[in-house]
């Protein structure tokens, strides 16, 4: 499967109101220098001590919001 990885802090700029809000990232313990990892089908990951758990998913055109705002594409 091939993932983006990014920070907590770059999360919070690409989601939009209506997918993962702000308070269920902090209750899910997603800090700004968290570890995060998206996959291909909008899926969003936070990396733990011993494994990844999922926090929750993004909608509509989240592709080109992971691209715009990072440069970056799946790999």
């Amino acid at each position: 499967m091939k993932f983006v990885e990014i920070t907590g802090e770059t999360l919070a700029q690409i989601v939009n109101d209506d997918e993962i809000h702000a308070d269920d990232l902090v209750t899910a313990g997603v800090t700004p220098k968290s570890i995060i990892r998206i996959n291909e089908q909008g899926d969003v990951e936070v990396r733990r001590p011993t494994q990844w758990e999922i926090v929750g998913g993004l909608l509509g055109n989240y592709q080109e919001r992971i691209r715009g705002i990072t440069g970056m594409d799946w790999v």
